[in-house]
């Protein structure tokens, strides 16, 4: 049980990480500094786009809008953390 709860959490590990890469590259091509229209660039872009989007657009929905700050990905990123170190450990406690 120990190893399915181990692996669970590095699999939250992981998309916290992924999550990091699509906001820094986010950053780096609204700055310019990556261009959108390299094909290694935008293919990068879309798994980053298709494995973050699904779990930001309902948090986006539910917060208000602040002008051009997103602040889904913070929202997301805290509740990992949440499920990682509170809910995981209890649930382990509970079942084992």
């Amino acid at each position: 049980m120990l190893e399915l709860f181990s692996f669970i959490s590095q699999l939250i590990t992981a998309y916290i990480f992924i999550i990091i890469a699509s906001v820094i590259m986010s950053w780096l091509i609204g700055f310019g500094i990556i261009n959108p229209y390299n094909q290694i660039a935008r293919t990068i872009w879309n798994f980053l786009q298709a494995v973050t989007e699904p779990a930001l657009r309902p948090i986006r929905r539910m917060l208000p809008d602040f002008g051009g700050i997103d602040l889904s990905p913070i929202v997301l990123l805290l509740l990992l953390q949440f499920i990682q170190q509170v809910v995981l450990p209890n649930l382990y406690r509970a079942l084992a």
